[in-house]
């Protein structure tokens, strides 16, 4: 049988074309480097998403207070070895930071920022990791 056909051979039509919202968008990943890259993006009812794309800054939430650190090396992600490798910045990965380790808490790719708070040691070993 052929793909998109009727038993009598006849096509089938669709009835509207998609749109815009409804088309695929692109994969983004953020990534170590040395200057910030943002992007901001259009979203439906025409609010504004601002996209991080490139960085070496971090937030750290410590005892409630936050400062600015840089980001040094990714060490570890849950999701996959090989994303730690190529330096990509994902929710619960394990990165080295100029005031230690930290655990990223936010989702760079939809808010133009990366949280973090700080891990021992001890710790690292001990949380949860995705099969």
């Amino acid at each position: 049988m052929n793909k998109g056909r009727k038993i009598s051979g006849a096509k089938y039509h669709s009835n509207r074309k998609k749109k815009s919202f409804e088309g695929k968008v692109e994969s983004r990943t953020t990534v170590l480097g040395t200057e910030t890259k943002r992007k901001q993006l259009k979203t439906r009812g025409g609010a504004k998403k601002t996209v991080l794309l490139k960085t070496n800054e971090v937030n750290i939430n410590q005892s409630g207070k936050t400062k600015k650190a840089t980001i040094k090396n990714v060490l570890e992600t849950p999701q996959n070895n090989f994303l730690a490798r190529q330096n990509r910045l994902l929710k619960g990965a394990i990165i080295e930071t100029s005031t230690g380790k930290a655990k990223i808490t936010n989702r760079p790719t939809q808010e133009g920022q990366i949280n973090a708070i700080l891990v021992k040691d001890s710790e690292i070993n001990t949380l949860p990791k995705r099969l």
